[in-house]
């Protein structure tokens, strides 16, 4: 027998005891750390598109040139020209208009019981620029949440705070009428506001945060001192949303969430993690009672024409502070005339004064008088 080549040579090797395969297995490998699920939004850009939809449908139903002879943009835009300048300096439809496809008018909810005024008035708007900016920042901060929070919680937010800020500006605001999203788009903020303060411990650069959405915020709501703004509606959208994110956006904490995503066995069953926190529990409980309360108490009022000035006679400068360079008192007057002069009254303030006009029948130079009698 001759002996085996070197390259037939098989060697076998036997594992001793405490080898490698008598080790351990190492655990499996954690899954990645992911708090939260990722949606694709669809509800906020659906909302964008019904916002604009319906505002070309009020031009459309509007029809400057059949109603009057001052209309921009007849010759390109036809039957949805834009009211004169006087009338509606956002570039949008009549007061009229707006009343007919549901703004919100405060005496129409309360003698006639048209409650639904207060739902539908934030799908209206009263002209283009009023729009555009509504849905631009609809776009930036209605896009992130529904990413994070799914569209079920962002529509219930979107529509509640909305209504929110219907009822206040019912409760304020008596002689006006009130359309536009600004009150649900507050809402959206209010909410990014709780939701930072009830998750507060899964955040790092957290102070930053904080300072930076409280600045937008107040940024936001300057704006509305300004006159002819509703600022009310702005408040409650931001009050019903701030309370709200306590009751639907809470999330569970990182010790939690890490444990979960380690698996079984890698902690002891002494250092489980609670899901939430006490403080959640109790912000979430407080704010449901208020949003219930407020929300029957609001419908109440606003149903019986109980006047919030009533009651709270400095509240007006909530929604507009008087300079010298601007008047907050609505310029809304009745008016007779007699040759060159007009007789007028300012409603709002019941001031009356007699006065000649320089060129006869100018309804410029009345809503001129209107709002020098008014100021």
């Amino acid at each position: 027998m001759g002996r085996p080549r070197e390259d037939q040579l098989e060697i076998k090797v036997h594992p001793g005891r405490g080898g490698p395969s008598s080790r351990p297995r190492p655990p499996p490998p954690r899954r990645p750390y992911e708090p939260f699920k990722s949606w694709i939004p669809w509800l906020v850009p659906t909302i964008f598109m019904v916002n604009v939809v319906v505002f070309i449908m009020s031009m459309y139903l509007n029809n400057c040139p059949r109603n009057s002879t001052d209309c921009i943009g007849q010759s390109l835009l036809g039957p949805f020209a834009f009211q004169s300048f006087r009338e509606n300096p956002l570039l949008g439809p009549s007061a009229a208009t707006l009343q007919k496809m549901g703004a919100l008018v405060v005496k129409r909810v309360t003698e006639n019981h048209e409650v639904w005024r207060i739902f539908s008035c934030m799908w209206l708007h009263a002209g283009v620029f009023h729009v555009l900016a509504n849905m631009i920042s609809l776009t930036f901060v209605g896009i992130r949440l529904e990413q994070e929070f799914g569209f079920i919680r962002i529509g219930l937010l979107y529509f509640i705070a909305g209504v929110g800020g219907s009822l206040m500006s019912s409760l304020f605001r008596k002689d006006t009428i009130s359309v536009g999203a600004s009150g649900a788009l507050f809402g959206l903020l209010g909410a990014m506001l709780s939701e930072l303060i009830t998750n507060w411990t899964i955040y790092e650069n957290k102070i930053s945060a904080l300072i930076t959405l409280i600045f937008i915020i107040a940024l936001n709501l300057a704006v509305g001192v300004l006159p002819h703004v509703d600022n009310f509606a702005h408040l409650g959208g931001f009050w019903t949303g701030f309370f709200i994110g306590f009751v639907i956006f809470v999330r569970p904490q990182f010790g939690y969430v890490s444990q979960k995503n380690s698996g079984a066995g890698h902690f002891p069953s002494s250092s489980v993690k609670s899901k939430y926190k006490a403080y959640q529990y109790i912000l979430l409980i407080i704010s449901l009672l208020i949003l219930v309360i407020g929300f029957i108490l609001g419908f109440i009022f606003v149903l019986r024409g109980v006047n919030g000035n009533d009651y709270c006679p400095w509240c007006h400068y909530l929604s507009c502070i008087p300079t010298p360079f601007w008047s907050c008192v609505d310029a809304n007057c009745n008016s007779s005339l007699l040759g060159n002069q007009v007789n007028m009254t300012c409603i709002p303030t019941n001031k009356t004064g007699s006065f000649i006009l320089q060129n006869g029948n100018n309804t410029l130079e009345l809503q001129k008088i209107c709002s020098h009698l008014c100021s």
